[in-house]
């Protein structure tokens, strides 16, 4: 049988509960596999320093830094980064980047794309994630994109759309390392 007093400690310790213990649940939170996580690895090859070299079938993106050494960089593949391969320019690079599903995204899933058909401007719920660099051949964009994301957890997997993808905070170290006019080589 609750009496008032019962019923008033029940209260009094309710009102001293973390707040936390009376919040929704919150999501799990992601953790990315330590292999895809920026790191310096021995990479022996002929590209000059400054290179960026992209392994799609190996999802791994390398910052060519000497002769013997790379920066590695896990990344998501795309359709299109699984389609496009040879050399490229940095062409351009773009903080918070807009974007806009292609002809074909809206075609395949008109349901999930045609709501955008306008563009999504930059920000943290923009697909394109923090950073964006776009690749050039020839002095003509290629569509092709190495690019943040909102989805962490496509970081070593093969994906439905888009280009390249990285962590935020991954792409955001590249972006800070690698010039407009840098080399990209897709093997």
């Amino acid at each position: 049988m609750l009496t008032r007093r019962g019923v008033l400690m029940g209260l009094f310790a309710t009102a001293l509960a973390p707040k936390a213990a009376l919040a929704r649940p919150k999501r799990k939170i992601f953790v990315l596999d330590p292999e895809y996580r920026p790191q310096y690895v021995f990479f022996d090859s002929s590209y000059r320093p400054g290179t960026v070299v992209i392994d799609p079938r190996g999802r791994f993106l390398y910052l060519i830094e000497d002769e013997f050494t790379a920066r590695r960089y896990g990344i998501g593949v795309g359709r299109a980064g699984r389609a496009f391969h040879g050399v490229a320019r940095v062409g351009r690079k773009e903080k918070w980047p807009r974007w806009m599903p292609t002809k074909n995204m809206i075609r395949r899933q008109p349901e999930k794309y045609a709501r955008y058909a306008g563009g999504v401007a930059g920000g943290r719920n923009n697909p394109l994630g923090a950073r964006a660099l776009y690749l050039y051949r020839n002095g003509r964009d290629t569509y092709y994109r190495i690019h943040g994301t909102t989805e962490p957890w496509t970081i070593g997997r093969a994906v439905s759309n888009g280009c390249i993808r990285m962590v935020n905070e991954h792409v955001m170290d590249l972006y800070a390392r690698v010039p407009v006019g840098a080399r990209v080589v897709v093997i």
